[in-house]
C-alpha cells in the first residue's frame, strides 16, 4: 500500500513561551493558554491525541492513555513567523532573521516601486490590516495610490480596493515588488490585501495572495516530489515555498474549506505528502486579539478531527503541528509569539508515546522522508524509531 503523510499546520497554534521568547518581546506568551479560558474551548480530540499530555502544559488536565504519539517542539530559527516556520518544518534552519522595518521601508525601495506601477504610495508604517483600512482606505479610493504597510514581522503588504485595482492587477504590482525586495530588503513575504465595502465599512476579501522568499536550498518537498512522490499543498503552502518541489496544490479561503478540500485528498489515490496550511487561527482571531473566535476556530477544528482520522488508510500517518505562536490573549502586541509548538503523530502504526521537548522543527521533516524511505539532506532528525510500530 502507498504511504501517505497528511501534515496539517494549525498557524499560529503556539503552546507556551520558548526560553528566548524575551528576545522577542515575548515573555509570557502562550496561545494554547489563552484560548483555553473562553467559554468556546472545547478540544475533546485533540485532548485524546495527547495535547494536553505535551511537556510544559500544567494548566489543562490531559488523559492517561493518549492515542497518539506527542511532543513539543521548540524553533531554531532566528524568526516567529509562517514563512520561517514552515521552512524549519522543511528541513531550513534560518540562521539570520529575515529583516524587518519597523519605521517603514526606505525611500529607494517606494520610489522603484511607485515608479514601475505608476502609483503614489500612502501610509508605509507598521499598521493593523483592518486599522490602515480605516485610516486611508477613503484616500486610496479618491486617488488610486497604493496602501504600502508592514508589520513586526518581514512582510511588504499592500492594499488596494478591488474596484480600484482589480486582484489580478494587484497581484501584478506584488511581483513587482517581490523582483525589488530581495538582499538586505528581501522580506520573508509580499502580500496582496485586497478589500471591498464602503468607508466605514472595509473589509478584506479572500483574495489574499502571498508572495514569498524562494526557500535558499532544497526541503523535504524537494526530496519527495524528485523520488516520483506527490506533494500536494492545500491553503497558502504553495506561496510559501515559491511552488518549489509541489507537485500540485489548491488554495483555500478558510479553514473550514482547507479542512474539506484535505477530506477529498484523503479520499483520493497517492503517495507522498498533503501538506496543509488552516491560516484563519493567525489571519482572522491571533492578529485581532480574539480569544473566543481562536477558540472557536480551534473546537470546528477539533469536531472535524474524527472525520479527518476515520478517512486515514493503515498505513497513512497524520501529523498535526503548527508554525509559531500568535497569542490572543497576549495584550502587549497583536503580532506573532515566539512560542514552542505542538506535534500531534497519529496512525494505525504510530505508538501512543510521550516524546517530550525536542529542539527544532526540522525533525518533523526529516521524519516524514524517513517514513516515505526517501534519504533527504535536511536538518533535523527523524524520531521515526521512537514512534513506529514494529
Amino acid at each position: 500500500m502507498s504511504k501517505r503523510v497528511f501534515l496539517i499546520v494549525l498557524d499560529s497554534f503556539g503552546i507556551g513561551e520558548m526560553k528566548d521568547a524575551h528576545k522577542f518581546g515575548d515573555k509570557g506568551a502562550n496561545t494554547l493558554r489563552s484560548v483555553s479560558k473562553s467559554e468556546y474551548f472545547d478540544l475533546r480530540n485533540l485532548k485524546n491525541l495527547g495535547l494536553f499530555n505535551i511537556d510544559g502544559n500544567e494548566y489543562l488536565k490531559g488523559v492517561e492513555n493518549p492515542i497518539a504519539a506527542h511532543m513539543r517542539l521548540s524553533e531554531l530559527s532566528q524568526g516567529k513567523d509562517t514563512t520561517v516556520g514552515h521552512w524549519e518544518i522543511s528541513g531550513i534552519v534560518s540562521e539570520k532573521p529575515l529583516p524587518t522595518f519597523p519605521d517603514g521601508f526606505p525611500e529607494e525601495v517606494l520610489k522603484e516601486f511607485s515608479q514601475k506601477c505608476s502609483r503614489g504610495i500612502l501610509c508605509n508604517k507598521p499598521y493593523s490590516g483592518t486599522d490602515v483600512l480605516r485610516d486611508f482606505g477613503e484616500e486610496h479610493i479618491n486617488s488610486g495610490d497604493l496602501i504600502v504597510y508592514t508589520s513586526a514581522d518581514s512582510v511588504f503588504q499592500i492594499a488596494a480596493h478591488e474596484d480600484v485595482v482589480p486582484a489580478e492587477k494587484l497581484y501584478e504590482y506584488c511581483r513587482i515588488a517581490r523582483e525589488i525586495l530581495k538582499g538586505e530588503f528581501g522580506v520573508g513575504r509580499v502580500i496582496a490585501r485586497p478589500f471591498k465595502g464602503e468607508k466605514g465599512n472595509f473589509t478584506r476579501t479572500a483574495n489574499r495572495h502571498d508572495f514569498s522568499l524562494s526557500p535558499p536550498k532544497k526541503t523535504m518537498l524537494d526530496f519527495i516530489s524528485e523520488s516520483s512522490k506527490s506533494v500536494i499543498g492545500v491553503g497558502k503552502i504553495n506561496d510559501i515555498f515559491c511552488g518549489k518541489g509541489i507537485t500540485e496544490y489548491v488554495y483555500t479561503s478558510s479553514n473550514n474549506e482547507g479542512v474539506q478540500r484535505t477530506l477529498e485528498y484523503l479520499d483520493k489515490d497517492f503517495s507522498g505528502l498533503c501538506f496543509v496550511n488552516l491560516v484563519d487561527f493567525d489571519m482572522v482571531y491571533g492578529h485581532r486579539n480574539d480569544v473566543d473566535g481562536y477558540a472557536k476556530a480551534l473546537t470546528e477544528f477539533d469536531k472535524a478531527l474524527p472525520q479527518i482520522m476515520g478517512k486515514l488508510k493503515d498505513d497513512d500517518i497524520l501529523i498535526i503541528t503548527a508554525d509559531h505562536g500568535c497569542d490572543p490573549g497576549y495584550k502587549i502586541s497583536t503580532d506573532h509569539t515566539r512560542e514552542h509548538i505542538p506535534a500531534l503523530i497519529f496512525g494505525k502504526r504510530i505508538k501512543n508515546v510521550n516524546l517530550g521537548t525536542k529542539t527544532g522543527f526540522s525533525h518533523i521533516g526529516k521524519t516524514v522522508c524517513d517514513y516515505l524511505n526517501i534519504s533527504a539532506d535536511i536538518e533535523g532528525e527523524s524520531f521515526l524509531k521512537e514512534i513506529i510500530k514494529d
